[in-house]
């Protein structure tokens, strides 16, 4: 994969095993290879029980997963992460990494999930486990803050600027970019939202879960753990097929004005990543795409029931947990 971000450390296998040589010397003969990258982490497959993940830029850092994720799977219904090992920067590759447990699965799509109502649903229960997991003594302030857990309008300059930059892509990105900024405006129209702090994924996006026998069964990649409002924690729920939003929704019983604040978010963070990765990673901007052509559909209420939100979804429901 080329390199996402200016500051980009590579890597190679040859690398990892330098790593692991000097550092887990036990592991150092296992057979390695490339297990795939996301947008901050880079996977190599160690053996057929661990795989390696190391941060894409010096500031990435498992230190949120490495001191939390323990805590919270005894909380959680699905696997997560079980990091085994941490690794310590050198000259080399000047960041944390870690060797965790290999987890199987594949990742939801038309060929892997067997019903969209209960994959929704479950995915409804982990982010209702998580949110209502103790605090155990974190705290926002203590390194568990990230932006997906604030107000829609802290980053109302950087959508904006966004909205900008998919303009500028033109006829290419095929989309009705008036609409996208009356949804926009919609959302940012809206009262702040309002509640206790509860523990965030941050990114729970297609590509971070897994599923087996066609059912949720893992959540990956927990670098964006963090403390805040739940609106954002909705927003991937807009890359799944019509049927599963609607199960997601009714099962945390989210009202208009939340399920509201969760769309302009799902606008905002795709609308970020657009023009961002549109060279880069073509295939991650083109989901982004596919989740603003959602959000469309979404807003202008073609649900898969044919009826319009507010009558399918009543507002007496009870904001997300």
């Amino acid at each position: 994969m080329p390199p996402l971000h200016p500051n980009e450390i590579p890597t190679t296998p040859a690398l990892v095993r330098e790593l692991l040589a000097t550092q887990m010397p036990e592991w150092a003969g296992l057979p390695l290879r490339y297990a795939g990258a996301g947008t901050d982490n880079t996977m190599y497959r160690l053996g057929d029980e661990y795989v390696v993940r190391l941060p894409r830029t010096p500031e990435g850092s498992p230190a949120r997963e490495l001191t939390w994720l323990p805590r919270l799977a005894p909380h959680l219904s699905h696997r997560v992460p079980e990091p085994l090992r941490h690794g310590a920067p050198t000259d080399r590759f000047p960041a944390e990494w870690t060797v965790s447990r290999w987890i199987e699965g594949e990742e939801p799509g038309p060929g892997t999930v067997r019903d969209w109502t209960a994959f929704g649903a479950d995915l409804a229960t982990f982010v209702r486990e998580l949110r209502g997991a103790p605090l155990m003594g974190a705290r926002r302030a203590d390194g568990l803050s990230w932006y997906r857990g604030g107000q829609l309008r802290g980053i109302a300059a950087q959508t904006e600027a966004a909205l900008a930059g998919c303009a500028a892509l033109g006829d290419a990105l095929d989309l009705d970019l008036t609409a996208l900024r009356e949804v926009w405006k919609t959302a940012l129209a809206l009262p702040d939202a309002e509640g206790p702090e509860g523990w965030l994924h941050g990114d729970l996006r297609p590509a971070n879960l897994l599923v087996e026998d066609g059912r949720l069964h893992a959540v990956l990649d927990f670098g964006t753990l963090s403390l805040g409002l739940p609106d954002a924690e909705h927003s991937p729920v807009f890359d799944l097929p019509p049927e599963a939003r609607t199960a997601y929704r009714e099962a945390l019983a989210l009202d208009d004005t939340t399920w509201t604040r969760a769309r302009g978010w799902a606008l905002a963070v795709a609308a970020l990543a657009v023009p961002y990765y549109w060279k880069t990673l073509p295939d991650f901007a083109a989901e982004s795409v596919t989740r603003l052509r959602n959000v469309l559909a979404d807003a202008a209420g073609t649900g898969p029931d044919g009826r319009a939100p507010d009558t399918a979804h009543p507002t007496a429901g009870t904001v997300a947990p």
